[in-house]
């Protein structure tokens, strides 16, 4: 199927577009974005103009662009924004030796801007104060129950050389459900998905207020910041969370993470465990780059040493 938009986009540095473009993938099982085994990266969104589906290529340092559906225009419009190719790294001089090593190893790395806030924020709703797996589950349930199919190709990155035969069938490509489905959608739906009340209002109201939330793309990052975190239910982790993936915010740090503050402390001083104040006591060399210091060390795969159990799944039977 011939794409209804291309373009081929040429960043002024190679990017790794794996490794910036995963951050924007929510789990093991999200369905709206794959990572085929032939270095492409697929992307099904829903756009202001409708639904569309984007397929990414790298090609001789820069990045080919195929878009299909409704919304193939805007996508490709905006795909500088999304591979981050208008990210620019150079303000971020380390002086921590290791984030210097990881800056120069991780070169590629950028900062995505999706623009989608909308697309963005249910996730990180459904990630609020849960683990893991249980966040996955109701992330992947939601987009399965209320999304749609993707427009366009989808194969499931095979290529002329497999054999349709014996090759199983690809995981389907979804595009996440629009905000006026999610606005109807009774408490009582999503809490069979593993939300609690308060995490199914709050995107309830989200959904309600998606014109608005949408606004945050074009505001700066401040103003943006304050707009969401005056939604009820809201508070700095997940607009943190939002920043980073729609906005494009380098400096976005997510405040009051299970695991986050340990991560940074073990990477940078060798300290197992700490709260929020040392996290930010570490980054503050890093202040307007925090959020590409902290993809630097997720990009390593640094953790802290684990001791004694593991945070139990909770059960939201009455809440």
């Amino acid at each position: 199927m011939e794409p209804h938009a291309s373009r081929l986009v040429r960043p002024p540095a190679p990017i790794d577009l794996r490794l910036t473009l995963g951050l924007l993938r929510r789990g093991a099982y999200d369905p709206t974005i794959r990572f085929p085994r032939d270095g492409s990266v697929w992307r099904a969104t829903r756009t202001p103009d409708g639904p569309a589906t984007e397929r990414l290529v790298p090609e001789s340092g820069a990045i080919r662009v195929d878009a299909w559906g409704p919304g193939a225009a805007w996508l490709v419009e905006h795909a500088p924004d999304l591979v981050g190719a208008t990210d620019d790294p150079r303000p971020f001089e380390p002086l921590h030796p290791l984030l210097r090593e990881l800056h120069r190893r991780f070169a590629g790395l950028r900062i995505p801007r999706s623009r989608a806030v909308f697309e963005a924020l249910v996730p990180a709703i459904c990630e609020q104060k849960v683990t893991g797996p249980e966040a996955a589950g109701a992330i992947a349930g939601l987009l399965r129950r209320y999304g749609e199919p993707a427009p366009g190709p989808w194969d499931g990155g095979r290529d002329a050389r497999d054999d349709p035969s014996r090759a199983p069938r690809p995981a389907q490509l979804l595009v996440p459900p629009a905000a006026s489905t999610l606005a109807g959608v009774p408490s009582y739906d999503l809490h069979a998905l593993g939300m609690e009340r308060r995490r199914a209002e709050t995107i309830r109201r989200a959904a309600a207020r998606a014109d608005r939330l949408e606004e945050c793309a074009d505001l700066p990052f401040d103003a943006a910041r304050a707009r969401l975190t005056a939604l009820p239910g809201v508070g700095a982790w997940t607009a943190a969370e939002v920043a980073v993936r729609a906005l494009g915010d380098p400096d976005a740090v997510s405040v009051g993470d299970a695991h986050l503050p340990s991560t940074i402390a073990w990477a940078l001083a060798r300290q197992v465990r700490a709260d929020d104040a040392r996290m930010l006591e570490l980054l503050e060399p890093c202040r307007g780059q925090r959020a590409r210091a902290i993809r630097l060390i997720e990009a390593a795969g640094i953790r802290p040493p684990r001791f004694g159990p593991r945070m139990a799944p909770r059960s939201i039977v009455g809440m």
